[in-house]
């Protein structure tokens, strides 16, 4: 297959040429390739005559978001829109990525695919309407919710806690808002096995469980190796002295039931967390 990713030097997009090995992949990338720009995405679509878009570039700076609305509907729901429609137009099915951040976290469980989003923050509200733009405007479309990606590139959780660790005797972390940490990589293999089955709609693929933040920490550090103390806090109290403009849900854990159903289940998050600390070099 010929595939073209958007975001393709993002964490996820970094992936792709690993986990879709012996397939071209056509990255769609600045300064040749503008997501806001009707023109410019149906044009590198067009020219690039793929089999297959995966549409993995967003705005996800969460409280950059809240700072510049405008900015995050362009990017995310504008932008989805516009390779929505390329893809469409191109006769070929479409991988949308999302987020956990469509979620309220109120629930008290995982949320289901089917669950209603009641997003609490800018970049859930742009992540939510371009999912809807996908979907009504393509029919063979996946959209993909996922949860706290991490990978060797880019900044993360769990690379700033190995940074923050090397440079401080003790770190300060939130222990009330859950979700599943999840591999980038462990992931684009997910999609390279969801693509394969022509089945489409909502999927939700996060590495299996589901941890706090300070958990996550507290086990990044011990595989590590590394001695800092962690120190737990709540959200509220975390604000307090760290002003955040985004609310953060507080347990937006994803239960993966329709890629379950074709036999489609990513590992649990601490052995991913294993497998990425053993080959991590900062």
């Amino acid at each position: 297959m010929r595939i073209f990713v958007t975001g393709a030097t993002g964490q996820l997009g970094s992936e792709m040429p690993r986990a879709f090995a012996g397939h071209e992949i056509i990255p769609g990338m600045r300064p040749d390739f503008d997501l806001t720009a009707e023109h410019s995405v149906r044009g590198a679509v067009e020219a690039a005559q793929p089999d297959l878009v995966i549409h993995s570039g967003a705005y996800t700076d969460v409280d950059g978001c809240e700072h510049d609305p405008e900015r995050a509907y362009r990017t995310n729901a504008l932008g989805t829109r516009y390779v929505a429609l390329a893809a469409h137009a191109a006769g070929i099915p479409l991988v949308v990525l999302s987020t956990d951040y469509v979620f309220d976290g109120t629930k008290g469980a995982p949320y289901l695919e089917w669950d209603d989003p009641r997003p609490l923050s800018v970049y859930g509200r742009s992540k939510l309407a371009g999912e809807r733009e996908a979907l009504t405007l393509h029919d063979r479309c996946y959209v993909v919710r996922t949860s706290w990606v991490y990978s060797p590139r880019r900044r993360n959780f769990v690379t700033t806690m190995l940074r923050l660790a090397s440079e401080r005797p003790k770190l300060t972390v939130v222990d009330d808002e859950l979700s599943a940490p999840t591999l980038a990589a462990d992931l684009a293999d997910a999609i390279r096995r969801l693509v394969e089955r022509r089945v489409y709609g909502i999927y939700h693929l996060s590495n299996a469980g589901s941890c706090s933040r300070y958990e996550l920490a507290c086990r990044t550090l011990a595989l590590a190796g590394l001695d800092a103390e962690v120190v737990p806090v709540s959200s509220e109290e975390y604000r307090q002295h760290n002003p955040l403009p985004a609310r953060r849900p507080a347990n937006s854990t994803l239960q993966n039931l329709a890629g379950a159903a074709l036999g489609i289940e990513l590992p649990p998050w601490e052995s991913a967390l294993r497998r990425f600390l053993e080959s991590y070099r900062p």
